[in-house]
């Protein structure tokens, strides 16, 4: 036997014991409480100059916040201060678990469409929605489960967001022309639009298109080169809430004198700041029997885990596009947004993650640090104990507006584009996510897309790459097969059979067919058995097979199936040595066609 048979004969095992033991003696040091908590370590560095720059930007998201989070409140669905209450707390947990500066955590407007069709109005069920997907999102976090976004390609990505701006954009239409809709799908937007459209409020429709042209035209005003630059840019960056204050103002004067509104409105708005209580376990339908937890549970369905996934997503691609050359921790991000989830929660708060709009605005206005959040909660909080009352004159027309431009600019044209030039195949799962997002649901979707880039991966795996040639040394015609890389069970039937049927149309010609395996680092149970079959097969059609210069892991895999298939793996420093010492076997062989047990030649 060969010095180095044992490593054929027995399997090395991971050191399972060694590595729970490793891995508990971390989870006590320093350096994980660093990582579980970042605020440790940017706090102590942390200057004054940085104040100002976190002031600003944390003020100037908290009123973008204030105009989104109350049209995101209405796009789920809920009564506008829902959107408030899920603002607040999700920026001050970020100050102490997140890790990227430019993030904001609040309500967005994918999450909330999401969100609309699986609580039918019910604040309830949106609070415990959110607890619980907080839940699942820091138990995976904790778990250091981060490599699941890995999962979700780009083409998935970029046609998941675009399917959910056209999405959540049809669904603001009717807002904006001032008429009536029961349902915010894409479809049904559209076919009540047109099915209504003499319906259309002459104010509603001049306010909201007005006030659209209006987002548009001073989203370019940070470009103009003429005038305050400075103040050009804040204009730019507030016009959310410029617009939500001429809405307002509107209403408020065009209504004094008369009974009835101008506008369409939401209504009232709850004063105050929300209460903390746990979020609620047993709720009331609309006919006001009492559902406990395992119905609003069966009620909420397979979107704990979708929203939970969807809100991981989103945070980590916002991380990675504002991270400028660092690496984001995808797990700590998770820990994060669960945290932010969870307490939020208490808050009658319905599921959030990070807003890649009021990212970019953070980011614009010059932040520094997490702590900007800070000024962000407060000045949230500050609205909802003081200006409720006056929001009962916001327009629909003008939250449509706000919300219709924010999609306007959330779609990824130029990664389109990308795509496109690209690889013109990886336009198959981007078409398939957005159209089963668009005609099916959001959530469906992003499946979807997930599967179709699945069965390109599979497909990959069922047809290894390996090239097949006849070659003929020291009077040997032999068939030299060399892998390209890792052979999986999904190919080893492909390889066998390919094998097989390019020995049976040079029957009699080849007499050995080798297969060069050194990319082989590892194979599985199901290969080991095909390659001995292979064996089999090709004996009948009175041919050897040697497997040279394999990986000790790869051989031993087959070898420990079955020990008689030693004889058939061959290890020499170069295949010209491999073909002399073949013919010297050949040889001297007892009148056996059969390739004989061979001593190993390396090292001697």
């Amino acid at each position: 036997m060969c010095d180095y048979d044992d490593d054929l004969y027995h399997e090395r095992l991971p050191n399972v014991c060694g590595a729970i033991g490793a891995k508990a003696r971390s989870c006590c040091s320093t350096d994980t409480v660093k990582r579980l908590l970042p605020i440790s370590t940017w706090l102590p560095k942390y200057k004054a100059r940085y104040l100002v720059g976190d002031m600003v930007a944390g003020l100037t998201v908290g009123l973008t916040c204030v105009a989104q989070g109350i049209a995101y409140g209405a796009v789920a669905g809920l009564p506008p201060v829902y959107g408030l209450y899920s603002s607040f707390m999700g920026s001050f947990m970020y100050i102490l678990f997140g890790t990227c500066k430019d993030i904001t955590v609040g309500p967005t407007a994918i999450i909330s469409m999401m969100v609309n069709p699986h609580i039918d109005g019910n604040p309830d069920l949106a609070v415990l929605l959110c607890f619980l997907s907080g839940c699942l999102i820091l138990l995976l976090g904790l778990l250091n489960l981060g490599v699941l976004v890995r999962f979700i390609s780009m083409p998935v990505t970029t046609g998941f967001t675009l399917a959910a701006a056209l999405t959540v954009g049809s669904g603001q239409i009717n807002n904006l022309f001032g008429i009536e809709s029961s349902s915010n799908e894409f479809l049904k937007s559209w076919i009540n639009f047109f099915s209504h459209i003499e319906q259309t409020r002459r104010n509603d429709a001049i306010l909201g298109c007005g006030t659209l042209v209006l987002l548009l035209l001073m989203r370019k005003l940070s470009s103009l080169s003429c005038g305050f630059r400075q103040l050009n840019r804040y204009l730019s960056l507030c016009r959310n809430v410029l617009a939500v204050f001429l809405g307002i103002l509107l209403c408020y004067l065009l209504s004094r004198d008369s009974d009835e509104m101008p506008f369409r409105v939401n209504g009232e708005i709850t004063a105050g700041l929300p209460p903390f209580r746990p979020p609620p376990f047993h709720t009331e339908n609309e006919d006001g029997e009492s559902i406990g937890f395992g119905g609003m549970v069966s009620k909420l369905g397979g979107s704990i885990a979708s929203i939970a996934f969807l809100s991981i997503l989103e945070s980590v691609a916002i991380g990675k596009a504002f991270s400028k050359g660092q690496i984001v921790d995808a797990s700590q991000e998770m820990v994060a947004l669960g945290f932010c989830n969870v307490f939020s929660s208490f808050f009658s708060s319905m599921p959030i993650t990070g807003s890649f709009g009021r990212s970019a605005v953070n980011n614009a206005s010059g932040v520094q640090t997490t702590l900007g959040g800070a000024v962000t909660g407060i000045l949230i909080l500050m609205t909802l104990a003081f200006l409720t009352p006056t929001f009962a004159y916001i327009p629909k027309a003008t939250l449509a507006a706000i919300i219709i431009s924010a999609m306007l600019f959330m779609v990824e044209y130029d990664k389109i584009g990308e795509i496109w030039r690209a690889k013109k195949r990886d336009m198959l799962p981007f078409v398939a996510t957005v159209l089963t997002c668009l005609f099916w649901s959001l959530e469906y979707g992003m499946l979807v897309g997930v599967v179709v880039n699945a069965l390109f991966i599979l497909k990959k795996s069922m047809t290894p790459q390996f090239q097949l040639e006849t070659q003929k040394h020291n009077g040997i015609e032999l068939c030299l097969t060399e892998l390209k890389g890792s052979v999986d069970y999904t190919g080893a039937e492909y390889l066998k059979t390919t094998i097989v049927t390019h020995v049976t149309e040079h029957m009699g010609d080849v007499t050995l067919v080798v297969i060069k395996g050194a990319e082989i680092n590892s194979i599985d149970a199901t290969v080991a058995a095909t390659i001995v079959s292979l064996r089999e097969d090709l004996r009948l059609l009175k041919c050897d097979l040697i497997c040279w210069n394999w990986s000790m892991a790869a051989a031993g895999v087959v070898c420990r199936m079955q020990k008689k298939a030693r004889s058939m793996f061959k290890f020499t420093k170069s295949f010209t040595e491999f073909i002399e010492t073949i013919a010297r076997e050949r040889e001297s062989g007892n009148g056996s066609r059969r390739v004989s047990h061979i001593a190993c030649d390396l090292g001697q």
